[in-house]
């Protein structure tokens, strides 16, 4: 018995969507039709690649392993076909897209719903989380990524540069003193982000001494922002995340003459040659949308 790309489309659909009944929502099919493919995949193969126990399947790590090495060679064949379909042709099948979460709700949403408008046969989809995922390995296409970019395969395209802010509230401040140079930061606490140490994020320089991280930590920018209006202390965060703070008088910039290296805002994609026109149709539509400075930074900057 062999086996057919459907079958890896539907197998990779099951894995994305968790189980048999998300994947044939999705495709619109019968719960039974992709039930079957999958066994005809795993007879074909001659191996599990879901468990399955009181109707809920997993992933073996067989299904896992393949996966990694399945969803490259599918896009780098989808993409071969493409090029010979012409640039008119409406781009059609599914893209995903993974983002960090404060900067997808607050900036990236119009972006998206633009890109969706110009290209109904698009599947769109979203997945907001500030810890960084592997794409190729969870399956999408293309993600966005605040600060500079350690070394990886993927491919990458710098949008926009974003300086970071010192902030604190002014009770805050009337309370426990303004710092007028570096050396008082020491007599601080900043409020602290659990998936980074401030000082792996420290943009002032080593000869700088970061402050203490305080009682407060989060997982989340926004969350960091609020604690800081809320008069818990200093927090450092980009200023996509506090401008309309630092706007209306709830924040305020703490050593803002301080030089530093700004946070770089990218693109990245996996190395998928040809480039899949999905792909490259939304890199450029992102890099056309901020080819400008971003409208947070107007005035602040």
């Amino acid at each position: 018995m062999g086996w057919t790309i459907t079958d890896i489309e539907t197998f990779l659909a099951v894995l994305d969507a968790g189980s048999i009944s998300g994947a044939a929502a999705r495709a619109d099919l019968s719960k039974s039709v992709v039930s079957k493919r999958i066994s005809d995949f795993e007879a074909a193969l001659g191996v599990p690649l879901f468990t399955r126990h009181a109707g809920r399947i997993a992933p073996t790590d067989s299904a896992l392993s393949l996966a990694e090495r399945l969803r490259p060679a599918l896009a780098e064949l989808v993409a071969a076909a493409e090029s010979v379909t012409g640039a008119e042709a409406q781009l059609r099948g599914r893209l995903a897209i993974a983002a960090p979460m404060s900067f997808g709700i607050r900036h990236l949403g119009p972006v998206i719903a633009g890109f969706a408008r110009a290209h109904p046969g698009l599947e769109i989809v979203l997945d907001y989380d500030d810890r960084q995922t592997d794409l190729a390995r969870v399956g999408f296409d293309l993600g966005l990524r605040i600060g500079h970019l350690k070394d990886s395969s993927l491919m990458a395209r710098r949008l926009c540069e974003d300086p970071r802010a010192l902030v604190a509230s002014p009770d805050y401040l009337a309370t426990a003193g303004t710092p007028k140079g570096p050396g008082d930061l020491s007599r601080h606490e900043v409020i602290g982000y659990l998936n980074a140490r401030l000082g792996e994020i420290w943009p002032f320089g080593p000869e700088i001494e970061p402050p203490r991280t305080g009682r407060i930590t989060a997982n989340n920018g926004e969350a960091m922002r609020d604690m800081a209006i809320g008069g818990l202390g200093l927090a450092l965060l980009p200023l996509f995340i506090v401008h309309d703070a630092l706007r209306d008088g709830r924040l305020v910039r703490v050593l803002p003459d301080l030089p530093q290296l700004p946070l770089p805002i990218s693109v990245v994609w996996p190395p998928i040659r040809p480039m899949p026109r999905k792909t490259r149709a939304f890199v450029d539509h992102i890099a056309d949308a901020f080819a400008e400075d971003p409208p947070w930074q107007r005035g602040l900057t």
